[in-house]
């Protein structure tokens, strides 16, 4: 895979996505941006936002999650999956931010992996939201990116490598907010599969325009099939 090629393509990925609020993204402080993308795994960004949103209107801090009764936590983020191990994460998380960083999120990946419930893909999303390079593969990034070719692999590791070696280093924050936005535009994995297809094999002439020919819809057989499971981070 050409490295222009790939960059053409994130584009098209772009322009076929609709405009939408993730989980990791509009949050006061860079704490409540940890603790929404932690929560935000294999759930839906809409309910991750709206659970967020209650929890940071109850506890205002750090330190104030840090103390939260686990029971009265599980209560208002229930509608999560896996509600009940992402309340010790986040409780978990939260006290480590206090006592060890005085309330801050540190931002280098090695040490955002020590706090409970932070893994690569989480450590990675939260950096790039707040500015740092940074390429969080979750299960949008790994569908696509061996859709159109980025890479042969399915370890989450292997791909971000390949991800990383293929797009230029001011592209990285962009690659999972593009495939994200479009997972969630096209979610029967017919129509995107198709439209996947589509971007792989469009030809560009050196402008970056797909020749005319291409720039088509897609076709009318089309039709709207059941929307796929994909977890979101």
């Amino acid at each position: 895979m050409e490295k222009k090629q790939a960059m053409k393509q994130l584009s098209e990925l772009q322009k076929k996505a609709r405009e939408m609020r993730l989980a990791a993204e509009e949050w006061g402080s860079e704490w409540q941006t940890l603790i929404a993308i932690l929560m935000s795994a294999r759930t839906r960004d809409e309910t991750t936002i709206k659970v967020a949103e209650r929890l940071f209107k109850k506890y205002k801090t750090t330190a104030t999650l840090a103390t939260a009764n686990a029971t009265e936590v599980s209560a208002i983020i229930r509608s999560v999956n896996f509600f009940r191990n992402k309340t010790k994460s986040v409780i978990g998380c939260a006290k480590m931010l206090t006592k060890e960083f005085g309330g801050e999120v540190p931002r280098d990946i090695g040490t955002l992996m020590m706090l409970p419930g932070v893994g690569r893909k989480t450590a990675n999303v939260f950096l790039s939201e707040v500015g740092k390079d940074a390429i969080g593969v979750d299960t949008h990034v790994s569908y696509i990116s061996q859709k159109l070719g980025w890479t042969v692999y399915k370890d989450p590791r292997k791909i971000e490598e390949d991800l990383r070696n293929l797009f230029p280093r001011a592209e990285w924050s962009r690659v999972n907010r593009v495939c994200v936005r479009f997972g969630k535009t096209h979610q029967s994995r017919r129509e995107k599969n198709a439209i996947l297809e589509e971007i792989k094999n469009k030809k560009y002439s050196p402008s970056g325009q797909a020749p005319r020919y291409y720039r088509n819809s897609l076709r009318s057989s089309l039709y709207a099939d059941k929307p796929c499971s994909i977890g979101l981070y």
